[in-house]
């Protein structure tokens, strides 16, 4: 690198978003809607300053918002595992987006904050 160059991290987080489900093992748990909170660390394809304070070279978070809620509630899943899998192919579905870390919480096992799980997916170059 170059002296005086810049090596700058660039990271869009999107926290704890309330989706609502119909997710469990047992039949009896999936027929009741669940709120689980949905955490996403987003890496885009161009830096900050690329932007150059343009909202059409960014994400639309709202849609992507939107996208999860509409996404998670579209069918019933027994795994949070699947549902964090299936948020990651949509969120890469995004062009601007290279990687996606994704964080489900599920609040189901008593005397505990959460059960969450977290997985990181990014784009295939071939």
């Amino acid at each position: 690198m170059e002296p005086g160059a810049m090596d700058d991290f660039h990271q869009i987080e999107i926290r704890r978003l309330r989706v609502v489900t119909c997710i469990g093992v047992p039949e009896e748990e999936r027929a009741v809607p669940q709120e689980l909170r949905v955490s996403l660390a987003i890496v885009l394809g161009r830096d900050f300053a690329g932007m150059e304070d343009r909202i059409g070279e960014t994400l639309d978070y709202a849609a992507l918002a939107t996208g999860i809620q509409h996404l998670a509630a579209s069918r019933p899943r027994q795994l949070i595992e699947t549902l964090a899998s299936d948020i990651a192919g949509h969120v890469l579905g995004f062009p601007l987006v290279e990687r996606v870390e994704v964080t489900v919480e599920k609040f189901i096992l008593p005397e505990t904050d959460c059960v969450a799980v977290r997985m990181s997916r990014g784009r295939r170059t071939i």
